[in-house]
């Protein structure tokens, strides 16, 4: 078991539970993880589920510290946890080129850091993929680029349904960054693959689902 944060183990006690026992966890693939050196994980983001099921997933191997919007922090409670679990704030709308510098440097250290190429939930619409994972390959060419497709996360939240969530770890079919190879388009690459195994969920209860999910077919782009 590696040893996390006191952060990290609080909300994998909280979050353990409701996940392996009444969402059924499945985990698959997790041997594409290596317990040390760099890597970048990237996964798709439908619920706010998806990085404590990531987390769960990924206990007994490492920790992640992930890139999350700022906005988190806000609240003081979950800011705290967020800083002790070694997350890293990201702001919306501008370079966070700070954020990046840290993220790197703690990979170079040997870090796992995981992002969404989607840089938000997806609401059910279809999202184009970010250059954030992408720049992270290329400034630290020997961390290992995994994939996690999150299926299921979504209905934690719809009791009394109970839900199947499923975490699937995958190193890209297409490969690592290759030569000449752009940030942006290694981020779509990557994105369609996860894609392909988590297709696009819609979250909430039945009444904000209802609202999302017009808004996806509105937009033309409902899963």
């Amino acid at each position: 078991m590696p040893a996390h944060p006191s952060a990290y183990r609080v909300v994998l006690g909280v979050g353990g539970p409701v996940l392996t026992r009444w969402s059924r966890l499945r985990v698959s693939g997790l041997d594409c993880l290596p317990a040390t050196g760099p890597v970048v994980l990237a996964a798709d983001h439908d619920s706010y589920w998806d990085p404590i099921a990531i987390a769960v997933a990924a206990r007994d191997v490492r920790s992640i510290r992930a890139l999350s919007k700022s906005t988190l922090w806000r609240n003081r409670v979950v800011g705290s946890l967020m800083t002790g679990m070694g997350h890293i704030p990201v702001v919306r709308g501008v370079s966070n080129a700070e954020a990046m510098a840290r993220a790197v440097a703690e990979l170079r250290a040997g870090a796992c850091i995981g992002m969404f190429p989607e840089g938000t939930r997806s609401l059910g619409c279809e999202l184009r993929a970010r250059s954030g994972v992408g720049r992270l390959a290329q400034e630290v060419p020997d961390a290992l680029v995994v994939c996690v497709a999150v299926n299921g996360s979504t209905d934690v939240v719809r009791v009394p349904r109970r839900p199947a969530v499923s975490v699937e770890f995958f190193l890209p079919r297409g490969g690592q960054l290759r030569p000449g190879e752009t940030a942006v388009a290694f981020a779509g690459r990557l994105l369609a693959e996860l894609r392909e195994r988590a297709p696009r969920e819609i979250p909430g209860r039945r009444r904000t689902a209802a609202t999302l999910r017009a808004r996806a077919v509105d937009a033309g782009s409902g899963p």
